[in-house]
């Protein structure tokens, strides 16, 4: 029998275009909800043991982040547990930009994805797991457009309100992969961090913002089109349920810090976007977005500052962005926490490049560089 190609399961996403060859397959990337969108593919070849395979996905110049195929290399995985770096290429000449992946597979399954995927299944474990944690809450803020829970954990005893979210953009799955080491971190009864922590504050934690999205193989958006992290402004239930949810309780709760978890296409660093060009920005919020990047250099060798996006001018931010929304509405620090799909140029890994591990590691450290400032918050 012949190789196949199936993405009929959570998250995943590609369609077989033609098979020039026995071992040659052409494929193509299904756009987000809305159409503006590509990027994610998560699928899974069979029948190819023992083969030296190539897998093209054409197309890719009209992709969200062309610039993110270039020295990217897809993950590939024998039991959906290990995810290692495959040979991949790039060449936008071929057949409106081509990736190719070749894979010669041990087994007679073999899983691609754009990154490590992090399924819902794994999610309701992770909440699962953490609501049996002492002085834990597990809440439902609301339910998407079709119908899923948006999670959010509580804890901590502390005076300060800390809010930690992820996935506004489901295909960027290292973000719950850090919320994951996170968490961890936070109901480690032995660990001097997380006391230091929960006495000091208390803690919401969404894990998925967009469990829809990520269920049907989305990069960026929700069911409805929406990319998330342009509706803080004015979300809607028709549009936007899930930002309107997370921020209705965040009104509810105040704010005095929130990182927004995210990945970039492109940039092969992991870096901080922060709120500098918001109205009214006061040097205090400045300060304390300072310094929480230096001590967070200092608590991870994977961080850096001289890349990343660059900064907007005074009064021109976009006050539809998770980060300069909350940072603006409630007079706090606000960040965007950004990982790469590439590998970290920092602390580059031939094996797994950017993993789930190093993301786990990452969030712990964010963590230890928040106990360095959270006495100085409000």
């Amino acid at each position: 029998m012949g190789i196949s190609i199936s993405s009929a399961f959570d998250s995943g996403n590609i369609e077989v275009v033609d098979q020039p060859a026995p071992d040659h397959v052409r494929l193509r990337i299904r756009p987000d909800a809305g159409g503006e969108f590509l990027q994610w593919f998560h699928f899974r070849l069979a029948g190819a043991r023992g083969r030296a395979v190539r897998l093209d996905i054409i197309g890719l110049e009209k992709s969200a982040y062309p610039g993110g195929w270039p020295d990217y290399r897809a993950r590939v995985s024998d039991d959906r547990e290990t995810w290692v770096q495959a040979d991949t290429t790039y060449d936008k000449a071929a057949a409106g930009g081509t990736l190719t992946i070749r894979v010669t597979p041990r087994y007679d399954a073999l899983w691609c994805a754009y990154f490590a995927p992090y399924s819902l299944e794994r999610h309701h474990d992770l909440i699962a797991r953490t609501a049996m944690q002492p002085g834990v809450i597990a809440t439902v803020l609301g339910h998407s457009l079709d119908g899923r829970p948006i999670d959010c954990l509580e804890l901590g005893e502390g005076p300060r309100t800390v809010w930690l979210y992820a996935r506004q953009h489901p295909g960027e799955s290292m973000a719950e992969w850090w919320i994951e080491g996170a968490l961890a971190e936070l109901t480690d009864a032995a660990s001097p961090l997380a006391r230091t922590l929960r006495a000091r504050a208390r803690f919401h934690i969404v894990p998925n913002m967009n469990p829809d999205g990520s269920f049907r193989g989305y990069l960026r958006t929700n069911a409805a089109g929406a990319n998330l992290n342009r509706e803080w402004a004015n979300p809607t239930p028709e549009r936007s349920p899930e930002v309107l949810f997370v921020r209705n309780r965040m009104d509810e709760t105040g704010v005095d810090f929130a990182l927004d978890v995210h990945g970039d296409e492109a940039l092969p660093h992991v870096f901080i976007a922060g709120f500098e060009g918001i109205p009214g920005v006061t040097n205090a919020q400045l300060d304390l977005l300072a310094r929480y990047q230096a001590s967070l250099c200092r608590h991870s060798a994977d961080f850096q500052t001289k890349v990343g996006y660059p900064v907007t001018p005074a009064g021109r931010a976009n006050l539809a962005m998770s980060t300069n929304q909350v940072a603006h509405r409630f007079g706090c620090v606000s960040a965007t926490l950004e990982m790469p799909f590439k590998d970290a140029l920092e602390l580059p890994d031939a094996g797994q490049g950017w993993s789930p591990a190093r993301s786990r590691h990452l969030g712990r450290a964010c963590l230890a560089a928040l106990a360095d400032i959270i006495d100085d918050l409000r």
